[in-house]
């Protein structure tokens, strides 16, 4: 498994577009995006927790539920939120404008919308410009596209992969926004990843269902879950491998390159939270199994009293333990050994940048060992906390099971960005 560029647009069949319709005054840069696949494909989806859920969400949620999709239209600017039954027509006419521009169903569209909460999606301005997004579907598109669904994302994220599944040469690729508003319960905002796997709509949500436990619902920016949250695959089958419809071998190897790639897609959210100067790693080892690891593990990185000392270098364990003492995860604090690490020189907003790739540079400092406070050296952890990448090693010695959660500093900017956020 290597990984590879192109995003959305790596894997064989598919195509992308982005482009500015003039959702929110104001804005000159791409608001609309659009991937088509040339094939049917058997689709997957994981969606927002929250009881407010934006009508694009729903409209998904049904459209997605037979497991056959081939398209997605996502805009920025506006969330399509808390905007009763006009809100739901706009998503209606949204699919259609996709579909009737695609020559394929309406229901075989997903809908995603990001943005200002309660106010009507001028989806007219969709509709006026999708000839323009149809004709403008490329593989190079996928650049065009990963902007067009940013809102307060300093930084496009998108990766793919390459592996080798049944002899056959397989991609997968992920494009997705999140800056803010994002916590465990789903914790995506926007996700759209592609793959020409030949793999079971089934099979295709057991694996989703399985990796956003360990990477997606592992990331927190500030505690809160959005009304759009909204994570889709679509597997197209190009690849010609055989198809997966049960778990074994051929699985096993899609699950190893999904994780991967959805790994890293979860840390480059963590790692642009808005307003944020450091991504935030947990590693909780030696618990006494994998649930209890990762309760710790996001309870830490999901304290404002942490996040604030990581913005502060400020190396501040008691909030660490304190912390995972109310996750309600049963450990021995008398146990309990924290180490903060840190990477030098991380590079984590590129393309295929690989995210707490080890550059023979790490630094690092024990602070706590099995429940005693050290002595340790103040100005060695001021270096690794002025990282842009800080781990925090937690290990537990309850057993033998281990977990990982992302978050990001909380500083002052995150409250200037939110504070006149409609405004």
């Amino acid at each position: 498994m290597q990984f590879i560029d192109g995003g959305v647009t790596a894997p064989q069949g598919f195509t992308a577009s982005g482009i500015c319709c003039g959702i929110k005054k104001g804005r000159t840069k791409n608001d609309t995006a659009l991937i088509f696949s040339e094939k049917p494909c058997a689709a997957a989806g994981v969606f927002t927790q929250n009881r407010v859920k934006a009508e694009c969400v729903k409209l998904t949620r049904r459209n997605i539920a037979n497991g056959v999709m081939q398209a997605a239209i996502a805009n920025s600017g506006n969330a399509n939120a808390c905007t009763g039954q006009q809100g739901a027509e706009n998503a209606m006419r949204m699919a259609k404008a996709a579909a009737d521009a695609l020559g394929i169903n309406a229901d075989d569209v997903v809908v995603c919308s990001t943005g200002v909460i309660g106010l009507q999606l001028p989806v007219e301005k969709i509709e006026a410009h999708i000839k323009e997004l149809k004709d403008s579907l490329s593989k190079e598109g996928h650049k065009e596209a990963r902007v067009a669904i940013m809102t307060t994302d300093t930084h496009y994220k998108e990766c793919a992969v390459e592996t080798q599944i049944g002899g056959k040469t397989v991609h997968i690729g992920a494009m997705c926004k999140g800056s803010g508003m994002i916590h465990i319960n789903m914790g995506t905002m926007l996700a759209f990843i592609t793959t020409d796997c030949a793999i079971s709509a089934q099979m295709l949500q057991k694996a989703l269902n399985m990796s956003v436990q360990k990477t997606y619902n592992c990331v927190s920016v500030d505690g809160d879950t959005s009304t759009n949250d909204t994570l889709t695959v679509l597997a197209n089958g190009m690849a010609g491998n055989a198809e997966i419809v049960a778990e074994g071998a051929d699985f096993d190897a899609f699950m190893e390159a999904f994780n991967a790639l959805n790994t890293q897609m979860a840390m480059k959210i963590a790692g642009d939270g808005e307003g944020a100067t450091r991504l935030i790693e947990c590693r909780v080892s030696g618990a006494k199994d994998e649930e209890t690891a990762r309760v710790l593990a996001k309870s830490l990185i999901s304290s404002s009293l942490v996040k604030a000392a990581i913005f502060g270098k400020d190396a501040n364990f008691g909030r660490f333990l304190c912390a995972m003492g109310y996750s309600g995860a049963d450990f021995d604090p008398d146990k309990v050994t924290i180490s903060y690490r840190s990477h030098e020189g991380a590079q984590r907003h590129g393309a295929t940048d690989i995210i707490g790739v080890n550059d023979g540079k790490e630094k690092s400092v024990m602070v706590f060992e099995k429940g005693v406070p050290l002595v340790f050296d103040e100005e060695k952890a001021l270096e690794v906390l002025n990282e842009d990448e800080i781990i925090v090693d937690v290990v537990c010695g309850d057993g033998t099971a281990s977990g990982t959660a992302w978050g990001c500093d909380l500083t002052y900017e995150y409250v200037k960005i939110n504070g006149d956020y409609r405004t």
